[in-house]
C-alpha cells in the first residue's frame, strides 16, 4: 500500500486544504465546535497521520490518472494553487517533469471553503510545500516555488498548467487571465475546475469537460482548455 510521507504540520495543512481527508468523526466535531476551533485545534491535534497520508495519496492518485494523458514526459508543468503538492509529486515520479508552483504563503485564521471575491483567503505555507516535496523524493532542481503575492511570476512558456479546485473555483479566473495568455502557446493545455464551463468557450478555442462533480455543493466540472481566442 503506497502513501505519502507527512509530518503533523504538513498533515494539518493538508486537512485545511482538503477537508475530505479527515475521517467522519472529525467532520462531525467540526460541525459541533465550528470552523475556527476546527482549523486551529481539532485539525492539528486530533488527526490520524496514517489515515491522512493514505487518504491523500489515494485522492491524488485518482487525480493523476484523470489528467496523465494530457502530460508528456518532456512537458514543462505549472501548478497554481496546488496545496501541499501531492499531485505534482506523482507527476514528477511517474513522468519526470519539472514543476513550477505559484502559491500563496499564509494560512487564513478561519477556513471558509467558499468563493473568495476579494482574493484574501489562503491555506498554504511555501516552506511546508517545499518540505513535503523533498520528503517525497522530488529533487530540489526539479521544482521552483513562486509566492503569488510577490508578483514575480515565471515568464517561460508552459506546456501544461494545472489548477485543481483553485482557479475559477475558489479564486476569480481573471486574476490570472493576462498572465496565462502570456505563458501559454496554442498547444498548451490548462486544466482547472469551474461551475461555468460554457463561459470558457468564449475564452478558448477548445474546451473539453473531463470530469463532473455533480454531488458536491458547487457542482463543478473539470475542463481542459487550449488556445486562447484573440
Amino acid at each position: 500500500m503506497q502513501n505519502f510521507k507527512l509530518n503533523r504540520e504538513i498533515a494539518h495543512l493538508a486537512v485545511l486544504q482538503r477537508i475530505e481527508l479527515c475521517g467522519p468523526n472529525l467532520k462531525r466535531l467540526r460541525k459541533l465546535f465550528g470552523r475556527y476551533f476546527f482549523s486551529v485545534f481539532l485539525s492539528k491535534y486530533f488527526i490520524n497521520l496514517d489515515l491522512i497520508s493514505q487518504n491523500y495519496y489515494n485522492l491524488m492518485y485518482k487525480e493523476f490518472l484523470l489528467i496523465k494523458n494530457y502530460i508528456n514526459e518532456s512537458d514543462k508543468v505549472l501548478s497554481i494553487g496546488s496545496g501541499i503538492g501531492g499531485l505534482e509529486v506523482l507527476i514528477n515520479q511517474k513522468l519526470n517533469n519539472h514543476i513550477t508552483f505559484i502559491e500563496k504563503n499564509y494560512v487564513s485564521k478561519k477556513v471558509k471553503y467558499g468563493w473568495d471575491k476579494e482574493n484574501k483567503e489562503a491555506y498554504n505555507n511555501l516552506n511546508l510545500l517545499k518540505e513535503f516535496l523533498l520528503y517525497n523524493g522530488i529533487k530540489k532542481e526539479s521544482f521552483n516555488l513562486f509566492d503569488f503575492d510577490k508578483k514575480k511570476f515565471p515568464h517561460t512558456k508552459f506546456d501544461v498548467i494545472i489548477s485543481l479546485y483553485s482557479l475559477d473555483y475558489h479564486y476569480e479566473f481573471n486574476l490570472y487571465k493576462d498572465y496565462l495568455f502570456r505563458v501559454m502557446n496554442p498547444k498548451s493545455v490548462l486544466i482547472f475546475d469551474t461551475i461555468r464551463p460554457e463561459f470558457f468557450n468564449s475564452v478558448f478555442k477548445k474546451v473539453e469537460i473531463i470530469k463532473q462533480d455533480l454531488d458536491t455543493i458547487h457542482k463543478s466540472k473539470r475542463i481542459a482548455c487550449k488556445d486562447f481566442r484573440n
